[in-house]
């Protein structure tokens, strides 16, 4: 059988020029290098259009994973934190990544969810959890060193839990039968979100543009919020402690032309015209902070959808 496959291999690539040998290996085999089908331009140019009013996610987030493929032999896996507060965008951000890395996007088997209130929801089963997570992650690497994890609402973890996972981070660890330090991990969390809007709030006060914001004037506040959480799942975490995390990646609050872009981009997705009356009374129903000056919003885009199918 091994020497028909292999006949039928090189009649194959002798009589079609354009067969190329790790195509028909993809063909013949269910391999997750061949799943692995990152398009870092399609996702910048997804996420130009779809995302607003996040620069700094967006450069950070194509630069982090530029730099990450660019070779075959990274000296670890890519750790990438996501912060701010709800309805900016970091789910969307998150699915966006994964659409544009696998050829199945968010239905491949290479990429990994964990929830805690799904996954992990009582504190009297942490060290269950502990060990069920790491056994999931090392043998998930086994199968597939380009394998993605995520891990929504790190903010609601139970401290402790997440450490587990910590060896699998670093430069050091070894999983036998998989280059783990191809694999990309992603914590997406509301803390810091505060940090975040005070520093966006001061410069909208200060007459300055958004996009002047860097990366340097959100991190460090991000950072000392996460440390100073002791319900967050990084609480006293050797994450934290050793430096694991490679790019913390912020999202600002949202602007009201930022809302009525989301509206329109969710009327587009529901078939239906732009109606400007429409778009504006949608935003305006949203409430905004500071109260007496309503400069963003408090739920962001979270709650469009809702307001479109009210208003309709």
């Amino acid at each position: 059988m091994a020497g028909s496959l292999s006949l039928l291999l090189l009649l194959m690539l002798g009589t079609a020029g354009c067969w190329e040998l790790p195509a028909l290996h993809c063909n013949l085999y269910n391999s997750c290098e061949c799943s692995f089908k990152p398009d870092l331009s399609a996702l910048d140019c997804d996420l130009a259009r779809n995302v607003f009013g996040q620069h700094l996610a967006r450069e950070q987030l194509v630069k982090a994973l530029k730099g990450f493929l660019q070779t075959d032999h990274p000296s670890k896996p890519l750790v990438l934190s996501f912060h701010g507060w709800s309805g900016t965008g970091k789910t969307f951000v998150s699915s966006l990544l994964v659409k544009h890395l696998y050829k199945d996007g968010n239905r491949s088997p290479y990429v990994h969810r964990f929830s805690p209130i799904l996954h992990f929801p009582h504190v009297q089963n942490v060290n269950q959890y502990k060990e069920e997570l790491k056994q999931w992650i090392q043998g998930n690497l086994t199968a597939c060193s380009r394998s993605l994890f995520l891990f929504e609402e790190m903010d609601k973890m139970h401290p402790g839990l997440i450490d587990v996972i910590a060896p699998f981070l670093g430069p050091s660890w070894v999983v036998f039968g998989s280059n783990y330090k191809k694999a990309i991990f992603v914590f997406i969390s509301n803390s810091g979100g505060d940090a975040i809007n005070n520093v966006a709030l001061n410069f909208w006060r200060e007459h300055k543009d958004r996009e002047e914001i860097q990366l340097g004037d959100v991190v460090p506040a991000i950072t000392k919020a996460v440390i100073a959480d002791q319900e967050h799942g990084f609480w006293q975490s050797e994450i934290i402690k050793q430096n694991l995390i490679d790019v913390i990646v912020p999202f600002l609050p949202l602007r009201p032309n930022h809302i009525r872009h989301c509206v329109r981009s969710e009327l587009e997705q529901m078939g239906l015209e732009s109606e400007e009356d429409l778009v504006h009374s949608v935003a305006d129903s949203l409430i905004y902070f500071p109260e007496d000056e309503k400069v963003f919003s408090s739920t962001g885009c979270k709650t469009v959808a809702f307001r479109i199918n009210y208003y309709l």
